[in-house]
């Protein structure tokens, strides 16, 4: 069978880690999205605060297959 994906580009946050911010978007877009099939990270930055790292922000891109519509 033939797959056609799309990819949205998210931006999760955590206090945690990394790797929580990351599950924290996936979590939201499965919520709204179905046939969630891969990630991607792009992008990890953070915030810091008095020099010590205060919250975690990580981009992820998401790939989803699309359904195709009944006729």
């Amino acid at each position: 069978m033939n797959h056609v994906y799309k990819i949205i580009e998210l931006t999760g946050t955590s206090p945690i880690s990394a790797d929580d911010a990351v599950k924290n978007a996936i979590a939201v877009a499965a919520q709204s999205l179905r046939s969630l099939r891969w990630f991607e990270v792009v992008e990890t930055r953070g915030q810091l605060e008095a020099g010590v790292i205060a919250r975690w922000q990580v981009t992820v891109k998401i790939g989803f297959t699309l359904e195709p519509e009944d006729d």
